[in-house]
């Protein structure tokens, strides 16, 4: 059972117990989304918070975009989560018309509009979700990554001395960039926080996996030129910084699989839009300072 949820600052330096998602840079807490539908964008007012049992559905459901049909029970993931709610942090609608609140049972399922945490796959492999991602991740290693890349990855997941964490940075695709950057630094906050209890999150490698879409035709092109890599959309813009400052990295296509984290009305002479997964690897000591370019990043 997790702890009772309470809302937290998002703020690396903050202790208070309130939480507010912020612009970086801004003290207005409002968030602008797209409407895919009418292409229009809206202000939304978010609030974050550890998470709770009442989030398990909203957490499956961002875990399941990312693996999508992976051999990972995402259901028992989402329990992980939220068993250690003491690190990470949910984003969700904020309502302070206590007129509309509704009892948590009818919460909708959907209102998690992000999750952040961090899983040590180097510790705990006697629960069953963590076996499964460290197989996942040495299968899909051996599958897609270069020799020397597979060496490096399979070396750090199998060395329990050198704990690695995985980091998971999920939202649904019309949640803007900026928000990434509090939740972040509340991350490492929290891992600070968990460290000075004794508990296993004094991590010398990070493993993140981002989702990220090519043009079909501009691939296809590609292959056969042996040119440049196509243009790449990124589903969380901030992840392009992790990619530029990550050791080592590999890439696979998911088109084979469902995957609606890339929607909305298409035109027909877009072009159509390839998924993959990447994963990256870096080492602890660069989390902050990756954090630190995110934010430059986001304010061009």
């Amino acid at each position: 059972m997790a702890a009772p949820a309470k809302k937290r600052e998002i703020e690396s330096k903050s202790k208070d117990d309130d939480m507010n998602i912020t612009d970086s840079g801004s003290s207005d807490d409002n968030e602008e989304i797209v409407n895919d539908e009418e292409g229009t964008k809206i202000m939304v007012d978010f609030v974050g918070r550890i998470p709770e049992d009442s989030d398990f559905h909203g957490i499956k459901i961002l875990l399941q975009q990312l693996f999508l049909k992976a051999h990972i029970n995402v259901g028992a993931l989402a329990k992980y989560i939220i068993s250690r709610n003491y690190v990470g942090s949910v984003v969700k609608q904020s309502s302070d018309d206590q007129d509309d609140e509704e009892d948590e049972d009818d919460d909708d399922i959907n209102d998690v509009f992000s999750v952040t945490s961090v899983i040590n796959i180097s510790h705990g492999q006697n629960e069953e979700c963590v076996q499964q991602l460290r197989t996942l991740l040495k299968d899909l290693s051996s599958e897609y990554a270069t020799d020397s890349v597979n060496g490096l990855i399979k070396n750090i997941i199998e060395n329990d001395s050198a704990a690695l964490g995985l980091i998971v940075n999920e939202r649904f695709v019309n949640i803007p960039a900026d928000i990434s950057v509090p939740l972040l630094e509340n991350l490492i906050a929290d891992m600070k926080r968990a460290v000075s209890k004794k508990m296993s999150y004094d991590f010398q490698y990070y493993i993140l996996i981002a989702k990220l879409y090519k043009p079909k035709t501009s691939t296809k092109k590609n292959a056969k030129k042996g040119s440049e890599e196509p243009e790449i959309f990124w589903s969380n813009q901030e992840e392009e910084v992790f990619n530029e400052n990550a050791m080592c990295t590999f890439e696979f296509a998911v088109d084979k699989e469902s995957d609606t984290g890339l929607s909305g009305t298409w035109a027909e002479d877009d072009d159509e839009m390839i998924p993959y997964r990447r994963v990256m690897v870096f080492e602890a000591c660069q989390l902050q300072p990756i954090i630190d370019k995110i934010k430059k990043f986001i304010s061009h």
